[in-house]
Protein backbone atom coordinates (compact mmCIF):
# COMPACT_ATOMS: atom_id res chain seq x y z
CA UNK A 1 0.00 0.00 0.00
CA UNK A 2 1.15 3.44 -0.53
CA UNK A 3 0.08 7.07 0.85
CA UNK A 4 -1.19 9.39 -1.56
CA UNK A 5 -1.74 13.25 -0.67
CA UNK A 6 -5.35 15.06 -1.66
CA UNK A 7 -4.44 18.58 -2.00
CA UNK A 8 -6.77 21.98 -2.61
CA UNK A 9 -8.15 21.92 -5.60
CA UNK A 10 -7.41 25.32 -8.08
CA UNK A 11 -11.50 25.74 -7.94
CA UNK A 12 -11.41 29.12 -10.45
CA UNK A 13 -9.06 30.96 -12.69
CA UNK A 14 -8.75 33.43 -9.87
CA UNK A 15 -8.92 31.55 -6.84
CA UNK A 16 -6.03 31.41 -4.41
CA UNK A 17 -7.91 29.31 -1.64
CA UNK A 18 -10.40 27.58 -0.27
CA UNK A 19 -12.21 26.72 3.34
CA UNK A 20 -13.12 23.21 4.27
CA UNK A 21 -16.80 23.62 4.77
CA UNK A 22 -17.88 19.90 5.45
CA UNK A 23 -16.27 16.42 5.70
CA UNK A 24 -17.93 13.70 3.77
CA UNK A 25 -15.29 11.23 4.87
CA UNK A 26 -13.93 10.08 8.12
CA UNK A 27 -10.56 8.36 8.45
CA UNK A 28 -10.69 4.49 8.00
CA UNK A 29 -13.36 4.85 5.08
CA UNK A 30 -12.79 3.56 1.80
CA UNK A 31 -13.49 5.93 -0.87
CA UNK A 32 -13.46 5.19 -5.12
CA UNK A 33 -11.80 6.96 -7.40
CA UNK A 34 -14.11 10.47 -8.08
CA UNK A 35 -15.77 10.05 -4.53
CA UNK A 36 -16.76 13.29 -3.18
CA UNK A 37 -14.01 13.98 -0.39
CA UNK A 38 -15.28 17.01 0.99
CA UNK A 39 -17.12 20.58 0.64
CA UNK A 40 -14.91 23.14 -0.25
CA UNK A 41 -15.93 27.50 0.32
CA UNK A 42 -14.29 30.22 -2.43
CA UNK A 43 -14.84 33.80 -2.88
CA UNK A 44 -16.56 32.45 -6.32
CA UNK A 45 -18.13 28.91 -5.96
CA UNK A 46 -19.12 25.89 -3.32
CA UNK A 47 -17.67 22.41 -4.89
CA UNK A 48 -17.32 19.30 -4.11
CA UNK A 49 -13.57 18.27 -3.82
CA UNK A 50 -13.41 14.36 -5.46
CA UNK A 51 -10.86 11.64 -4.57
CA UNK A 52 -8.18 11.39 -7.24
CA UNK A 53 -7.74 7.47 -6.28
CA UNK A 54 -9.54 4.65 -5.01
CA UNK A 55 -8.52 3.57 -1.20
CA UNK A 56 -8.84 4.29 2.65
CA UNK A 57 -8.89 7.62 4.13
CA UNK A 58 -5.63 7.68 6.66
CA UNK A 59 -5.34 11.04 7.61
CA UNK A 60 -7.88 14.31 7.94
CA UNK A 61 -5.16 16.92 7.82
CA UNK A 62 -7.69 19.82 7.26
CA UNK A 63 -10.08 20.40 9.90
CA UNK A 64 -13.88 22.00 8.70
CA UNK A 65 -13.76 25.76 8.82
CA UNK A 66 -9.72 25.71 7.93
CA UNK A 67 -8.99 27.72 5.37
CA UNK A 68 -5.67 26.52 3.09
CA UNK A 69 -4.16 27.87 -0.52
CA UNK A 70 -4.37 26.09 -4.01
CA UNK A 71 -2.12 22.82 -3.42
CA UNK A 72 -2.05 22.73 0.52
CA UNK A 73 -2.73 19.02 1.66
CA UNK A 74 -6.47 18.72 2.92
CA UNK A 75 -5.89 14.37 3.67
CA UNK A 76 -3.99 11.43 2.84
CA UNK A 77 -5.24 8.09 1.39
CA UNK A 78 -3.72 4.31 1.56
CA UNK A 79 -4.09 3.20 -1.69
CA UNK A 80 -2.65 0.18 -3.49
CA UNK A 81 0.96 0.40 -4.92
CA UNK A 82 4.65 -1.38 -4.97
CA UNK A 83 6.64 -2.14 -2.10
CA UNK A 84 9.28 0.87 -2.81
CA UNK A 85 6.62 3.24 -3.31
CA UNK A 86 5.64 2.62 0.03
CA UNK A 87 8.73 3.42 1.30
CA UNK A 88 9.17 6.41 -0.03
CA UNK A 89 5.37 7.75 0.32
CA UNK A 90 5.84 6.36 4.20
CA UNK A 91 9.05 8.83 4.94
CA UNK A 92 7.31 11.57 2.59
CA UNK A 93 3.97 11.26 4.34
CA UNK A 94 5.74 11.23 8.40
CA UNK A 95 7.91 14.41 6.59
CA UNK A 96 4.53 16.18 6.10
CA UNK A 97 2.87 15.03 9.04
CA UNK A 98 5.54 16.26 10.99
CA UNK A 99 6.08 19.73 9.24
CA UNK A 100 2.37 19.51 9.58
CA UNK A 101 2.83 19.43 13.53
CA UNK A 102 5.74 21.95 13.53
CA UNK A 103 3.19 24.57 11.70
CA UNK A 104 0.47 23.80 14.02
CA UNK A 105 2.42 24.41 16.89
CA UNK A 106 3.97 27.61 15.51
CA UNK A 107 0.53 28.91 15.28
CA UNK A 108 -0.36 28.10 18.46
CA UNK A 109 2.92 30.01 20.03
CA UNK A 110 2.13 32.81 18.14
CA UNK A 111 -1.29 33.27 18.72
CA UNK A 112 -1.81 32.35 22.48
CA UNK A 113 -4.30 35.22 23.03
CA UNK A 114 -6.13 35.36 19.38
CA UNK A 115 -8.92 32.88 20.02
CA UNK A 116 -12.07 33.17 17.59
CA UNK A 117 -15.05 31.38 17.72
CA UNK A 118 -17.72 30.36 15.03
CA UNK A 119 -20.92 31.95 15.43
CA UNK A 120 -21.81 27.88 15.93
CA UNK A 121 -19.51 27.24 18.85
CA UNK A 122 -21.04 30.42 20.60
CA UNK A 123 -24.23 29.21 20.81
CA UNK A 124 -23.30 25.74 21.74
CA UNK A 125 -21.25 27.35 24.27
CA UNK A 126 -23.39 29.16 25.61
CA UNK A 127 -26.49 26.52 26.18
CA UNK A 128 -24.15 24.39 27.54
CA UNK A 129 -22.76 27.16 29.92
CA UNK A 130 -19.11 26.49 28.81
CA UNK A 131 -16.54 28.77 29.62
CA UNK A 132 -14.53 28.83 26.47
CA UNK A 133 -11.08 30.30 28.13
CA UNK A 134 -10.92 26.82 29.53
CA UNK A 135 -11.05 24.96 26.16
CA UNK A 136 -7.73 23.77 24.47
CA UNK A 137 -9.04 23.66 20.75
CA UNK A 138 -7.71 21.55 18.23
CA UNK A 139 -8.30 23.44 14.92
CA UNK A 140 -5.79 25.49 13.21
CA UNK A 141 -4.02 27.79 15.10
CA UNK A 142 -5.99 26.26 18.42
CA UNK A 143 -9.04 27.22 17.26
CA UNK A 144 -11.98 25.86 19.38
CA UNK A 145 -14.01 23.92 16.65
CA UNK A 146 -17.91 22.30 16.97
CA UNK A 147 -16.02 18.83 17.39
CA UNK A 148 -14.30 20.29 20.43
CA UNK A 149 -17.82 21.50 22.46
CA UNK A 150 -19.47 18.11 21.47
CA UNK A 151 -16.67 16.22 22.42
CA UNK A 152 -16.75 18.28 26.12
CA UNK A 153 -20.66 17.60 25.99
CA UNK A 154 -20.23 14.05 25.88
CA UNK A 155 -17.66 13.33 28.11
CA UNK A 156 -20.20 15.42 30.82
CA UNK A 157 -16.56 17.89 31.84
CA UNK A 158 -18.05 21.04 30.72
CA UNK A 159 -15.22 23.52 32.39
CA UNK A 160 -17.69 26.42 33.83
CA UNK A 161 -16.73 29.99 34.44
CA UNK A 162 -15.70 30.86 37.95
CA UNK A 163 -17.84 32.62 40.33
CA UNK A 164 -15.88 35.56 40.83
CA UNK A 165 -15.21 35.70 37.00
CA UNK A 166 -19.11 35.36 36.81
CA UNK A 167 -19.79 37.98 39.38
CA UNK A 168 -17.31 40.61 37.36
CA UNK A 169 -19.30 39.72 34.09
CA UNK A 170 -22.19 40.84 35.59
CA UNK A 171 -20.88 44.60 36.33
CA UNK A 172 -20.52 47.05 33.82
CA UNK A 173 -16.45 46.78 31.92
CA UNK A 174 -15.09 49.11 30.60
CA UNK A 175 -14.77 48.69 26.45
CA UNK A 176 -11.79 45.88 25.05
CA UNK A 177 -10.90 46.14 21.50
CA UNK A 178 -11.36 43.51 19.06
CA UNK A 179 -8.03 42.34 17.40
CA UNK A 180 -8.24 41.87 13.61
CA UNK A 181 -6.45 39.59 11.78
CA UNK A 182 -2.71 39.70 10.74
CA UNK A 183 -3.57 40.54 7.19
CA UNK A 184 -6.76 42.91 7.42
CA UNK A 185 -5.81 46.76 8.35
CA UNK A 186 -4.95 47.07 11.74
CA UNK A 187 -7.94 49.29 13.71
CA UNK A 188 -8.96 49.17 17.67
CA UNK A 189 -12.64 48.98 17.50
CA UNK A 190 -14.50 49.42 20.41
CA UNK A 191 -16.85 46.20 21.67
CA UNK A 192 -19.02 47.11 24.51
CA UNK A 193 -20.47 43.87 26.65
CA UNK A 194 -23.50 42.14 25.17
CA UNK A 195 -21.97 42.87 21.43
CA UNK A 196 -21.02 39.48 19.52
CA UNK A 197 -17.90 39.29 17.34
CA UNK A 198 -18.33 37.08 14.38
CA UNK A 199 -15.32 35.63 12.82
CA UNK A 200 -14.87 36.63 9.23
CA UNK A 201 -15.67 33.75 6.52
CA UNK A 202 -13.27 33.52 3.45
CA UNK A 203 -15.80 34.28 1.50
CA UNK A 204 -16.93 37.66 3.03
CA UNK A 205 -13.02 38.36 3.21
CA UNK A 206 -12.38 37.30 -0.57
CA UNK A 207 -16.01 39.77 -1.12
CA UNK A 208 -14.51 42.29 1.05
CA UNK A 209 -11.14 42.15 -1.17
CA UNK A 210 -12.50 42.36 -4.24
CA UNK A 211 -14.84 45.02 -3.78
CA UNK A 212 -11.73 47.51 -1.94
CA UNK A 213 -9.76 47.05 -5.19
CA UNK A 214 -12.81 47.46 -7.29
CA UNK A 215 -13.25 50.86 -5.47
CA UNK A 216 -9.15 51.62 -5.41
CA UNK A 217 -8.66 50.73 -9.04
CA UNK A 218 -11.78 52.17 -11.15
CA UNK A 219 -12.57 55.55 -10.51
CA UNK A 220 -16.38 55.06 -10.52
CA UNK A 221 -19.04 57.46 -11.95
CA UNK A 222 -23.04 57.07 -11.96
CA UNK A 223 -25.86 57.45 -14.11
CA UNK A 224 -29.57 56.55 -13.91
CA UNK A 225 -32.66 57.06 -16.10
CA UNK A 226 -36.47 56.52 -15.74
CA UNK A 227 -37.99 54.04 -17.91
CA UNK A 228 -42.08 53.53 -18.20
CA UNK A 229 -42.89 49.40 -18.58
CA UNK A 230 -46.34 49.75 -17.96
CA UNK A 231 -46.61 47.75 -21.42
CA UNK A 232 -44.20 45.33 -20.24
CA UNK A 233 -45.71 45.13 -16.78
CA UNK A 234 -48.86 44.18 -18.47
CA UNK A 235 -47.53 41.65 -20.93
CA UNK A 236 -45.77 39.73 -18.60
CA UNK A 237 -48.67 39.33 -15.80
CA UNK A 238 -50.97 38.67 -18.71
CA UNK A 239 -48.66 35.30 -19.50
CA UNK A 240 -47.06 34.15 -16.05
CA UNK A 241 -49.40 31.91 -15.35
CA UNK A 242 -49.62 30.20 -18.65
CA UNK A 243 -45.78 30.35 -19.08
CA UNK A 244 -45.23 28.77 -15.67
CA UNK A 245 -47.70 26.14 -16.32
CA UNK A 246 -46.31 25.57 -19.73
CA UNK A 247 -42.52 25.48 -18.93
CA UNK A 248 -42.50 24.63 -15.02
CA UNK A 249 -40.55 27.81 -14.22
CA UNK A 250 -41.41 31.12 -13.85
CA UNK A 251 -40.92 34.41 -16.22
CA UNK A 252 -39.63 37.13 -14.18
CA UNK A 253 -39.41 40.81 -15.05
CA UNK A 254 -35.59 40.56 -14.42
CA UNK A 255 -35.52 38.17 -17.47
CA UNK A 256 -36.88 41.02 -19.72
CA UNK A 257 -34.04 43.57 -18.04
CA UNK A 258 -31.09 40.71 -19.03
CA UNK A 259 -32.30 40.36 -22.43
CA UNK A 260 -32.29 43.96 -23.30
CA UNK A 261 -29.06 44.74 -21.40
CA UNK A 262 -27.48 42.11 -23.71
CA UNK A 263 -29.28 43.72 -26.45
CA UNK A 264 -28.10 47.14 -25.51
CA UNK A 265 -24.40 45.68 -24.97
CA UNK A 266 -24.15 44.32 -28.60
CA UNK A 267 -25.09 48.20 -30.03
CA UNK A 268 -22.95 49.63 -27.92
CA UNK A 269 -19.71 47.06 -27.48
CA UNK A 270 -17.92 49.82 -25.17
CA UNK A 271 -19.72 48.93 -22.25
CA UNK A 272 -18.73 45.27 -22.83
CA UNK A 273 -15.26 45.99 -22.05
CA UNK A 274 -12.27 45.67 -19.14
CA UNK A 275 -9.42 47.53 -18.53
CA UNK A 276 -5.98 46.07 -18.85
CA UNK A 277 -3.40 49.11 -18.13
CA UNK A 278 -1.91 50.06 -21.56
CA UNK A 279 -5.09 48.96 -23.29
CA UNK A 280 -8.85 48.37 -23.20
CA UNK A 281 -10.16 44.65 -24.24
CA UNK A 282 -13.46 44.73 -25.84
CA UNK A 283 -15.18 41.64 -25.64
CA UNK A 284 -16.75 39.68 -28.03
CA UNK A 285 -18.62 37.56 -25.97
CA UNK A 286 -22.06 39.08 -23.92
CA UNK A 287 -22.01 37.06 -20.80
CA UNK A 288 -23.89 38.25 -17.89
CA UNK A 289 -23.53 37.78 -14.56
CA UNK A 290 -26.08 38.27 -12.18
CA UNK A 291 -25.81 38.59 -8.37
CA UNK A 292 -26.84 35.98 -5.50
CA UNK A 293 -27.10 36.45 -2.73
CA UNK A 294 -26.85 33.73 0.16
CA UNK A 295 -26.89 35.09 3.92
CA UNK A 296 -23.42 36.29 3.99
CA UNK A 297 -22.59 35.44 0.60
CA UNK A 298 -22.49 36.76 -2.34
CA UNK A 299 -21.89 34.71 -5.70
CA UNK A 300 -21.88 35.97 -9.51
CA UNK A 301 -23.25 33.20 -11.63
CA UNK A 302 -22.88 33.72 -15.66
CA UNK A 303 -25.09 33.88 -18.26
CA UNK A 304 -23.14 32.92 -21.33
CA UNK A 305 -23.93 34.20 -24.78
CA UNK A 306 -27.07 36.13 -22.94
CA UNK A 307 -27.43 38.26 -26.69
CA UNK A 308 -28.27 34.97 -28.21
CA UNK A 309 -30.65 33.84 -26.58
CA UNK A 310 -34.39 34.65 -25.78
CA UNK A 311 -36.31 35.59 -22.68
CA UNK A 312 -37.31 31.98 -22.12
CA UNK A 313 -33.77 30.83 -21.92
CA UNK A 314 -32.76 33.67 -20.19
CA UNK A 315 -35.28 33.04 -17.57
CA UNK A 316 -34.86 29.40 -17.43
CA UNK A 317 -30.59 30.44 -16.62
CA UNK A 318 -31.90 33.17 -14.03
CA UNK A 319 -33.94 30.31 -12.17
CA UNK A 320 -31.47 27.27 -12.89
CA UNK A 321 -28.41 29.45 -11.49
CA UNK A 322 -29.91 31.12 -8.37
CA UNK A 323 -31.19 27.92 -7.21
CA UNK A 324 -27.50 26.58 -8.35
CA UNK A 325 -26.38 29.16 -5.50
CA UNK A 326 -28.56 29.04 -2.82
CA UNK A 327 -28.06 24.98 -2.75
CA UNK A 328 -24.19 25.57 -2.66
CA UNK A 329 -23.80 23.61 -5.91
CA UNK A 330 -22.15 26.22 -8.24
CA UNK A 331 -19.38 24.92 -10.43
CA UNK A 332 -16.47 26.92 -11.57
CA UNK A 333 -17.38 26.91 -14.86
CA UNK A 334 -20.72 28.90 -13.76
CA UNK A 335 -18.70 31.72 -12.40
CA UNK A 336 -16.42 32.12 -14.98
CA UNK A 337 -16.14 34.71 -18.32
CA UNK A 338 -18.94 37.52 -17.47
CA UNK A 339 -18.58 40.80 -19.12
CA UNK A 340 -21.27 43.19 -18.26
CA UNK A 341 -23.51 42.71 -14.39
CA UNK A 342 -27.03 42.99 -14.55
CA UNK A 343 -28.30 43.43 -10.61
CA UNK A 344 -32.05 42.75 -9.51
CA UNK A 345 -31.37 45.25 -6.27
CA UNK A 346 -35.24 45.68 -6.95
CA UNK A 347 -36.09 42.31 -5.77
CA UNK A 348 -35.49 43.94 -2.01
CA UNK A 349 -37.52 46.63 -2.82
CA UNK A 350 -34.65 49.38 -3.71
CA UNK A 351 -35.55 52.36 -5.52
CA UNK A 352 -31.83 54.03 -6.01
CA UNK A 353 -28.71 52.51 -5.72
CA UNK A 354 -24.65 52.79 -6.98
CA UNK A 355 -23.61 49.24 -7.21
CA UNK A 356 -19.61 48.69 -6.77
CA UNK A 357 -18.50 47.28 -10.64
CA UNK A 358 -17.07 43.89 -10.49
CA UNK A 359 -13.79 43.93 -10.77
CA UNK A 360 -12.59 43.49 -13.93
CA UNK A 361 -15.66 44.22 -15.74
CA UNK A 362 -16.14 48.12 -16.99
CA UNK A 363 -20.01 48.77 -15.37
CA UNK A 364 -22.65 47.58 -13.50
CA UNK A 365 -26.63 47.71 -14.27
CA UNK A 366 -28.94 48.22 -11.01
CA UNK A 367 -32.54 47.74 -11.72
CA UNK A 368 -34.78 48.70 -9.13
CA UNK A 369 -38.26 48.21 -8.40
CA UNK A 370 -40.76 49.10 -10.66
CA UNK A 371 -43.32 50.90 -8.53
CA UNK A 372 -46.64 53.23 -10.14
CA UNK A 373 -46.46 56.74 -10.31
CA UNK A 374 -48.07 59.57 -11.58
CA UNK A 375 -46.51 60.86 -14.71
CA UNK A 376 -47.53 63.33 -17.19
CA UNK A 377 -48.38 62.39 -20.70
CA UNK A 378 -49.73 64.70 -23.33
CA UNK A 379 -50.04 67.01 -20.60
CA UNK A 380 -52.29 65.13 -18.81
CA UNK A 381 -51.32 62.96 -15.67
CA UNK A 382 -51.42 58.96 -15.65
CA UNK A 383 -50.55 56.21 -13.09
CA UNK A 384 -47.94 54.06 -14.99
CA UNK A 385 -45.67 51.41 -13.77
CA UNK A 386 -41.83 53.04 -13.55
CA UNK A 387 -38.65 51.72 -12.85
CA UNK A 388 -35.52 53.26 -12.33
CA UNK A 389 -31.87 51.82 -13.62
CA UNK A 390 -29.02 52.71 -12.15
CA UNK A 391 -25.07 52.45 -13.90
CA UNK A 392 -21.72 52.67 -12.40
CA UNK A 393 -19.27 52.77 -14.80
CA UNK A 394 -15.55 52.81 -14.96
CA UNK A 395 -14.32 55.98 -15.88
CA UNK A 396 -11.36 55.14 -17.46
CA UNK A 397 -13.31 52.57 -19.62
CA UNK A 398 -16.03 54.75 -20.70
CA UNK A 399 -17.66 58.67 -20.27
CA UNK A 400 -20.76 60.11 -19.92
CA UNK A 401 -21.77 60.20 -23.58
CA UNK A 402 -21.53 56.53 -24.63
CA UNK A 403 -22.93 55.68 -21.12
CA UNK A 404 -25.90 58.05 -21.70
CA UNK A 405 -26.62 56.42 -25.08
CA UNK A 406 -26.28 53.04 -23.90
CA UNK A 407 -29.16 54.00 -21.44
CA UNK A 408 -30.93 55.49 -23.51
CA UNK A 409 -30.79 52.82 -26.25
CA UNK A 410 -31.99 50.53 -22.99
CA UNK A 411 -34.76 52.69 -22.16
CA UNK A 412 -36.27 52.39 -26.21
CA UNK A 413 -36.20 48.68 -26.05
CA UNK A 414 -38.06 48.19 -22.41
CA UNK A 415 -40.77 51.05 -22.99
CA UNK A 416 -41.49 49.03 -26.58
CA UNK A 417 -41.68 45.36 -24.79
CA UNK A 418 -45.36 44.31 -25.27
CA UNK A 419 -47.07 41.88 -26.68
CA UNK A 420 -47.55 42.80 -30.06
CA UNK A 421 -43.82 43.52 -30.80
CA UNK A 422 -42.12 41.20 -28.14
CA UNK A 423 -41.96 37.66 -28.17
CA UNK A 424 -39.93 35.54 -25.33
CA UNK A 425 -39.86 32.27 -27.58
Amino acid sequence: MAIEQIKMPQLGESVTEGTISNWLVSAGDKVNKYDPLAEVMTDKVNAEVPSSFSGVIKEIIADEGTTLAVGEVICTIEVEGTTEAVTDTKDKAESDQNAIAEAKEEKLEEQPNKKRYSPAVLRMAQEHEIDLEKVNGTGAGGRITRKDIIKLVESGTIPKADADKQEVLLKPQPEKFAQTAPDQVQRSVPVAPGDIEIPVSGVRKAIAANMVRSKHEAPHAWMMIEVDVTNLVEYRNAIKEKFKQKEGFNLTFFAFFVKAAAQALKEYPQLNSTWAGDKIIQKKEINISIAVAKEDSLFVPVIKAADEKTIKGIAREITDLAGKARNGKLTSADMQGGTFTVNNTGSFGSVQSMGIINHPQAAILQVESIVKRPVVINGMIAVRDMVNLCLSLDHRVLDGLICGRFLARLKEILENTSKETTSIY
